[in-house]
This record gives C-alpha cells, sequence and structure tokens, in this order.
C-alpha cells in the first residue's frame, strides 16, 4: 500500500510530515510518497537523518496554495503545488490514499474536482472523529464542507457515516442521531423536520432520532449528522471546551503542594483522560463521498498527528470503506426508484 501526503501541508512541514512519514513506513509497513520541492525535502531528510528507505520524493515546482488562495486555483493556477500534485498523483492510481494539512477548502475542492465523487454522492462530507464519554469516540458530518445541504444529502452523510464507524472505528451497530435542539419531533427547521422524515426510511443505518448537543459528548450516539456551518461551530465550541477543561485541571493540579501531591496520585488516569482529548491520538478527518481515499489532518498536526493520519487512512483502504459506500449510496438509489 501507498499513501501520498502533501509534503509542505500545515504550519509544521515539511519536517513533522517527514518524521510521521518515516514512522509510517517502519510501523505500518506501508510506502509514502511525499510531495513539493524535491530539493528542500531531500536536504530536511538528510538533516534529520531519515532513511528515504519506503519514502518517494514527487517534485512539486508550484510551492504551497495557502489558504489566502482561491481554493479553485488548485485546479489550475495552483495544479503544480505540493498539495495539487498529491491530488493528481492519486487520482492518476499511483497511491491508495492522500492526507494534506493544507487549506480545508482546497481540499474539499481536490478530492471533489480531481479525485471525483463516489457516483450518486450529492456532496462530499468531513468526518472528523471526536471523543466520548469512556473513550469512546463518535464522528460529526458535516464537519464544515458544506455551508447549505438539502435533506437528501443529509441522507447521504448518513449512510456514509455510519459505514465509515463501521469499517475504521469499529463499532459493530453505529447509532445515528440529528442534531437538533430538542429531541422532540415538533422541533427544529423545515431541514430538520425533512431530514427526519428521510432518515426515518433510510435502509440499513441504526437511526436513533433527533440528539441535543449536549448528549453527545456522553455518548448518545456514534454518529452525528448536521449542516456544515452548524458541524463547525459544533465542533469548534467542543474544542474550546476541551481546552478550557484542560486548563482548569491543571490550575487545580498545579495550585499548592497538596494539590501536586494529589496530582501524583491521579497521574495515570490524568494521562489516559489527556490523550482521550488530544486530536493527534487520531490524525486525521476523511472527506467522505469522494471516489479515492482523501484524509484532511489537522493545520498544526506534528509528527505523531501525522502518523495518525497515515493510520487511519490505512485502515480506510484495508477495510474496502469507498467500495462499501459506492454500494450503499448505489442500493440507496434502487430502492428510491423503486419507491
Amino acid at each position: 500500500m501507498k499513501i501520498v501526503i502533501d509534503g509542505f501541508g500545515g504550519d509544521n512541514a515539511p519536517d513533522e510530515v517527514l518524521k510521521g512519514a518515516a514512522r509510517a513506513v517502519k510501523e505500518l509497513g506501508i510506502e509514502v510518497a511525499v510531495t513539493g520541492d524535491e530539493e528542500i525535502l531531500k536536504k530536511r531528510m538528510e538533516e534529520l537523518k531519515i532513511s528515504p528507505e519506503g519514502i518517494e520524493l514527487v517534485h512539486a515546482a508550484g510551492g504551497v496554495i495557502s489558504v489566502e488562495d482561491n481554493p479553485r486555483a488548485i485546479l489550475k493556477e495552483k495544479a503544480d503545488t505540493s498539495m495539487g500534485v498529491a491530488f493528481r498523483y492519486l487520482a492518476d492510481g499511483k497511491a491508495d490514499a492522500v492526507i494534506s494539512a493544507g487549506s480545508t477548502a482546497a481540499i474539499v475542492l481536490g478530492g471533489t474536482m480531481i479525485c471525483k465523487r463516489i457516483k450518486g454522492v450529492k456532496r462530499a462530507a468531513l468526518v472528523p472523529p471526536m471523543p466520548a464519554k469512556g473513550g469512546a469516540k463518535y464522528c460529526v458530518l458535516d464537519g464544515g464542507a458544506n455551508i447549505e445541504v438539502r435533506p437528501e444529502m443529509l441522507q447521504q452523510f448518513a449512510i456514509m457515516g455510519s459505514l465509515f464507524m463501521q469499517k475504521t472505528m469499529g463499532v459493530a451497530n453505529p447509532r445515528v442521531g440529528l442534531l437538533n435542539i430538542g429531541t422532540e419531533e415538533e422541533k427544529g427547521r423545515e431541514l430538520e423536520q425533512q431530514t427526519l422524515a428521510l432518515l426515518r426510511k433510510t435502509p440499513n443505518i441504526n437511526f436513533v432520532g433527533f440528539v441535543e448537543a449536549r448528549d453527545v459528548p456522553l455518548g448518545a450516539v456514534d454518529v452525528l449528522i448536521t449542516d456544515g456551518f452548524t458541524g463547525n461551530v459544533y465542533l469548534k465550541a467542543c474544542e474550546g471546551m476541551g481546552a478550557l477543561v484542560k486548563d482548569a485541571l491543571k490550575n487545580i493540579f498545579f495550585a499548592n503542594l497538596l494539590t501536586k501531591i494529589g496530582a501524583l496520585c491521579v497521574k495515570k488516569q490524568l494521562g489516559v483522560f489527556m490523550k482521550q482529548m488530544d486530536y493527534k491520538t487520531i490524525g486525521g478527518s476523511p472527506l467522505l463521498g469522494t471516489a479515492k481515499p482523501v484524509f484532511k489532518a489537522h493545520g498544526s498536526s506534528d509528527a505523531v498527528a501525522f502518523f495518525g493520519a497515515f493510520r487511519q487512512a490505512k485502515m480506510f483502504v484495508e477495510n474496502n470503506a469507498i467500495e462499501e459506500m459506492t454500494a450503499a449510496i448505489a442500493q440507496l438509489k434502487i430502492e428510491q426508484e423503486e419507491a
């Protein structure tokens, strides 16, 4: 298996990208292609003492596509950037998946326009896995790729998200919930009401109805469905609350000598909690709906986070997630036509 990564995407590129790639080659048994300025990449590998074994450098002469650039530029003007070359490397069948920590908007455009969408999929969605009570994980669709959606798009998100949790996260029968301001059936906008009716009729998903935001981290669902605007606001609110909790715990346990002694007593448990809250342990969010595996890594990813993205991409490919989603979307279309 070969995975291509945008060598200059993210705040800590290319060093952390290269270190994450080297670890992935060694521990996951995969090959990695790194795109970018080949001379710079070679020099950094030499200085970091990274072995070239299992790592292919793919030259990209166009620099980097930044968050300030028009994301559509990846299709033409910025096609020879490190990200543009990575997407074309995947589209040409030279790799099994692509990873980038660069511009989210450009990744969405590259994934859907260069690698194309699964036949029948109306929109691709970002699917960030999130920590839940008891060490569990749940995913959010959409995490920010589509600000405006229609009910049938959310229906497809539910199908793909359910399969993602099964194939990549190991959840046997994922519970799918629709985010709303209340669990009562009469609540919500027209979007939620129409989507509710669709999801109740959707085959092969375990739909549990409306769910409130406060219940999601407590384990209410495994797949949370909503539009990209609401989903992105929800995610950032969760990130902020997570940072607040970490800071509060630090202040509590380092307030004085007694609390420091208390911290030593619960050091192991605190470590488990902190690891659960750390995005680096997951590494990346897949862009579901694309015809080839596309993963978005966090912009501030370090080598640990990039390794996590490689690991998740490998599982995604090994479990034939794209094929499963393609079949499920095709079956949905057949049943809709028959109805």
